[in-house]
This record gives C-alpha cells, structure tokens and sequence, in this order.
C-alpha cells in the first residue's frame, strides 16, 4: 500500500465541535450491543425517540455503524436495526518485550487481522527497536489494505507513568537513556499513540476479551523474561500514584536470593524469569543425564516443550517456578482478595502443568476461605494477549471520545440495499 494513501485513510476527523457526550455514551451502546433498535437504545438510555434520532444522526456519517434492515416488531411499525462495523476501522498494538517484538493488527472488536513477531534484544538497542517496531507495523498494515488506521497502542516492560508516558525506567532499561522516544509513529501513520505497561495491558485484553470478561476485581500476572501483574479493580486498571502498581516481580522471596537487575535480593524475577529457569536448567542437567535438556543450554521454549512432553527435569523446573510463583500469588490474594489471578506470559502455554502445583501452594499459604476459593487459571489469549491489550487500549480511549476515530467512507449504495 502507497505510504500517502495509508496516510490519507488514516486522517483524523476535522471536527472541530465541543465533545459530544451523548452521542459518544450511543456509540458504546451500539459497539456494546453490536445490533440494536433507536426503540430500543432509546429504552435503555431513558431518551426520547426524537432525541435518539438525532443523535443517531450524528452517528451514522462517522461510518461506524449502518442500518442493517428491520429487526422483529413488538407492535407496531418493524424498526431498522443500527448494526456496529467492526471492521470499518484498524488498530495496531505493540508488545515491547525484554527479547522481542510484536505487533498485532486488530479490528473494533479485538480480533487479530494480521500478525508479526520478531525475536530481538529490546533492552539493549532502543534505535533497532524503534525501527523494527514500524517495519512491523507497515507490515500488518500491508496484510490488512481495506481500513483506517484509528491508532497505536504501545506496551512496555517497564512501569509507565501516565503523565510521563514517555519516560522508561532507567533501572529496567538502562541502555534506553530514560526516553521511549516512539513519537515518530504518530507522525508516519498519522495516528495518535497510546503507551502503557505490559502486565496492565494484559490484563485489560482480558478484562474484554479473555478469561477476566465480566469479572470487575481481578489480577493479571506475566511470567516471562520479567515478571509484572496488573489488576482490574471495579472494573479499572489500578496504576497507583505514579504507575509502578503491579511491580510483582521485585517482591523479595528469597533475601538471601540472587541480585536482581532492581539491586534487590531474591526477587521473584530471579527466580522465575526465563532467564532464572534457564540457568536452574543448567545447573540440574547433570542429574538428569539422559533427559531432553542434558547436554546444551536450553531455551525456555525448549524447557516448556520439554514439560509437555513429560521430562523429568523440565517438569521439575515447572513445578518449583510455580511454587515460588505461589507465595506471590498467595499474598497477593491475601491483601487484595481478587475474584480471580490469571496466569500469562511464557509459562502460561504449560496450562495445568503450571497451574494444579501454583493452585497447590496457594492453598496452603491462605487461610480464609473465601480467598483460598479464588479462581486462578492460564490466559484464554495466549501469547497474544499484551499486544492485543495494547490496541484495545486505544480502542477503549476512541470509545470514550469518538472524534479520535478516522474518517470512515461510507457505502451509500450498500447501505440502500441492506435497507431496503
């Protein structure tokens, strides 16, 4: 796709007007319902008909939503039925990990439409970084040529603080001089950029879409080369002052542990981390001789196909990483008293493997009930998840202020025939 025409379908919309409460509030109404009837937003919002009318009026031109025929008549006149589109636009959502790239193509309603990942030493290279990030945004976009961008959501294995966005932690990544410095994205793809930390983006994919749909009080926890959580409170990502809640990964098990990268002792991401389980690899291999992992330097990808294929030595990586991984949890359920934990990151893909013996410790380190009965469970989104938590960030923001979408074209003549 022409660079200028990817630029000319993502402009913004010339709107000018005072924020649109109303209209905005139907919107999600209809994004929420995906079919529904003026009659029938006009029920739920507590309007009148007329003024459900006119706002729907507004609405239509955005291109975001046709009438889609006649829906069933409760008495009376059979009323057109509002349909939400959700492919007449695209996000992107970038996931920064400590060794890697990806970015996920979505559509307004979560779905991966395009995929990349790209293994690469993130902390050490800001500059590479930055541009593979827009290699592999251009190339989801290229997969995809039907849509308006809306935007880019970023996320970063690092606290972010939302008055600073830009700013990176220093002590997580030293070689990136304190900057994120991705503003360029804005200007290649004329799109607005929206950047948050990867355990809360997480935990906002699935607070929408995965395991933690409808439950308002839940933690999200990513195992992988560091360790993050993110929690959903009344139904928000919980921050703290500053956005360095969820910081799970420096909790002290260990005092007497190895440094971290923190300068603290024993955190839990000196224990299992990736980078922890493979040197614990390492360091068994001699007990287990004619294991799958003897003999070499095993990656963690090699160690969990190793789990899942039942050898000795992997399983007991994964059952001590989810001991040591059950201390935290249990204290997290402890003081926050979540409905449910859910485990994502490298580990997560182990499934029961991980899960029974985590869910084990748990329930001897918490002693009321209704904290031992929280549901703890792997991802439902995989190895996907922080990057499609990345594009939902943006969606959720355009949702809550509809200017920020694109201009959409409409197919009037389409539109006539679905209507008539």
């Amino acid at each position: 796709m022409n660079e200028d025409n990817r630029m000319r379908k993502g402009e913004r919309r010339a709107d000018p007007d005072r924020p649109r409460p109303l209209a905005d509030a139907v919107l999600r109404m209809i994004w929420r319902e995906q079919r529904i009837s003026r009659a029938e937003i006009a029920r739920q919002a507590s309007l009148s008909r007329s003024t459900v009318s006119e706002v729907v009026g507004e609405i239509l031109p955005m291109g975001l939503v046709s009438e889609m025929g006649v829906g069933e008549s409760r008495g009376g006149r059979r009323p057109i039925v509002l349909e939400f589109q959700d492919d007449a636009c695209v996000i992107l959502g970038v996931e920064m990990g400590a060794a890697h790239i990806a970015v996920a193509l979505t559509d307004l309603r979560g779905r991966v439409l395009a995929w990349q990942l790209r293994p690469y030493p993130v902390r050490t290279d800001p500059e590479g970084t930055r541009q593979l990030i827009a290699e592999l945004c251009r190339a989801c976009l290229d997969e995809w040529d039907s849509a308006p961008l809306v935007g880019i959501g970023v996320a970063v294995p690092c606290p972010v603080d939302p008055a600073n966005p830009n700013a990176v932690s220093s002590v997580v990544m030293p070689d990136w001089g304190g900057c994120l410095d991705l503003d360029f994205l804005e200007k290649e793809f004329d799109a607005p950029l929206v950047v948050d930390n990867d355990a809360n983006l997480g935990a906002l994919a699935e607070h929408w879409w995965g395991a933690g749909r409808d439950v308002e009080d839940f933690s999200y926890i990513k195992v992988a080369t560091g360790i993050g959580s993110g929690h959903v409170i009344a139904g928000e990502i919980y921050r703290g002052a500053t956005g360095v809640a969820g910081e799970i990964g420096h909790l002290a098990i260990d005092p007497h542990g190895k440094v971290c990268v923190c300068g603290l002792r024993g955190c839990l991401a000196t224990i299992i981390g990736s980078h922890a389980l493979e040197e614990r690899a390492i360091e068994l291999a001699a007990d287990y001789p004619d294991g799958m992992l003897a003999g070499g330097k095993p990656g963690i990808k090699e160690i969990e196909n190793a789990a899942l294929e039942g050898d000795p030595l992997a399983l007991r990586i994964v059952k001590e990483a989810a001991e040591s991984l059950g201390i935290a949890v249990a204290g997290l359920l402890n003081l926050m008293n979540p409905t449910m934990v859910v485990i994502g990151g490298d580990l997560a893909r182990l499934g029961e493997l991980l899960i029974k013996p985590l869910r084990e410790t748990v329930s001897k380190r918490t002693l009321v009930s209704s904290v031992t009965a929280a549901e703890i469970q792997a991802s439902e989104l995989g190895t996907r998840t922080v990057a499609i938590g990345a594009a939902t960030a943006v969606l959720k923001a355009t949702l809550a202020d509809s200017r920020l979408f694109p201009k959409v074209e409409i197919d009037e003549q389409a539109q006539a025939r679905e209507t008539s």
